[in-house]
Formats: structure tokens, sequence, C-alpha cells
């Protein structure tokens, strides 16, 4: 049909011309869509609001051969305005969006696009830090692309755990007699919080000290950036001062070599 709707939320936004936007959205039912929105920023447009980063739209396009025109756009959920209010907060959101932007880069998925709104509607909302929302959204956004971490048996051989060598590169934590020379090692507490997140355990994570969660941070930051195979620009922003106040160092050895 020439003519179709969807629920989206915003990724990002690109200038066209003198007053339209290039708008490039992760939809409910059609994957990642990019299109123009035509005249929004001029002061008189309807819905130039509606379609700004962190905003979840119901959207009306029209088929077009290189890029769909949006027609209408009517806000379903209002995540900006809280998001940009907050420093942490937008970075980290910034990060997620960044982050579906190149995980659905060939195929979309219901999954990434009800992820990603939670995620969104739960910083909006300062229901849980926004480091600790950040990390647990990157763990799962890559396990549901095909990467999910292994926090408990070895990676390699499968083995039982606990184990507390962790490497990027072999998908996780792995036993002692595959772990390559000079693997880092992680402590009990720093897996137990990874593995919080990744199964989205907030009171186990909500109580860990400041030190394993800048530790596990840089564990999730790596691995993210490890599995999508270039870096993720808006991360170096992010601002994870309160997840860092009492932290003396951040675990810097396991990013892959």
């Amino acid at each position: 049909m020439p003519v179709y709707r969807d629920e989206v939320v915003v990724l990002r936004t690109h200038k066209l011309g003198e007053a339209d936007r290039i708008v490039t959205m992760l939809s409910r039912q059609h994957g990642k869509i990019r299109g123009v929105a035509k005249g929004v920023r001029r002061t008189s447009s309807k819905f130039g609001a509606r379609l700004e980063p962190f905003m979840v739209a119901d959207v009306q396009l029209f088929e077009g051969r290189t890029l769909d025109v949006i027609t209408q756009a009517e806000s379903l959920h209002a995540y900006g305005a809280a998001i940009v209010d907050d420093y942490a907060t937008y970075t980290s959101a910034t990060v997620m969006v960044e982050t579906a932007d190149k995980v659905t880069e060939t195929e979309g998925s219901l999954q990434q696009y009800l992820l990603l709104v939670g995620a969104l509607r739960s910083l909006s909302r300062h229901e849980h830090g926004a480091s600790l929302t950040l990390d647990s959204y990157l763990l799962r956004s890559l396990s549901i692309a095909g990467w999910a971490p292994s926090f408990a048996d070895c990676a390699v051989t499968g083995a039982p755990g606990p184990h507390t060598a962790f490497v990027v590169q072999l998908g996780g934590v792995v036993a002692d007699d595959v772990a390559p020379p000079g693997a880092p090692r992680l402590t009990s507490q720093v897996i137990s919080l990874l593995g919080a997140l990744l199964t989205g355990d907030w009171a186990s994570a909500e109580a860990a000290d400041e030190r394993s969660r800048a530790q596990a941070s840089g564990v999730v930051a790596a691995y993210a950036q490890w599995h999508l195979e270039r870096g993720l620009r808006s991360l170096q922003h992010v601002d994870r001062h309160d997840d860092r106040e009492n932290a003396t160092a951040r675990v810097t050895a396991v990013r892959p070599a």
C-alpha cells in the first residue's frame, strides 16, 4: 500500500533544504524507517515538535522511491522534554537511540522497539539511575540481536561457573583453562551486577556499590562496541559521575585489544 500508519520512536533527525527534515524512526511493524517531514522547521508547522528524538508517535506515511513522506504525526508519549532536562538522562538516551539505529541496520524487530520505548519511558520517569538503565538496555539489546553475554557458565565450553575471567571477544566469562593469558578478572560482585542488569533484577542492581557499578559499565561499554564492530560515538559523552563517585578506577582492561 502506498499509504501506511505505524507507531514509531524517533531515533535522529537531519535538516533537508530550508524547511524539511529527514527523520529516522524505529517502528513497531515496519522496522527502521527514514522519512521526510516537509515544512516541519517552519514555525507554523503543526507536528514538528512531535518528530524530535526520543518521542513516540503514531505516524502516517506515503511510500516514496528513496524516502517515505510523513503526512501526519500524533504524539503518543512525549518523553523528550523530561529526558533533555537532565544531562545524565539525555546522554544515556542518546546512546540508546544510537544503539537501536545500529542493531536494526539490516532488519527491524518488535522486541527492539518495545525495549527502546520501555527504556526511554524509564529514563523519563527517573525510575532507576540513568547509568544503570543504560547498561541494562545495552545488554538486553545486544541479547535480542543475538549477542547475549554469559555471566555464569563458560562462554566457550559451557562449564558451569562461577568464573572470574571475562573476555569480550569470546562472549563473556570463561573457564580458567580456556582463558587467554592476561585475561581481565572480575569480582563476584561485578559479575552479579552484570547478571542483574541483564535480567532486570533492579533490587540487586541498585544495591551494588559504586565501584562495582563503574567496573560493570566498563564491561558493558567494551562488550557493546566490540559486537557492534564500531564505536558508539555518543558513549564518550555519558555522564556516569554518580556511578563513579566512590570508585578509584575504571576497569579499562576489559576493552578488546
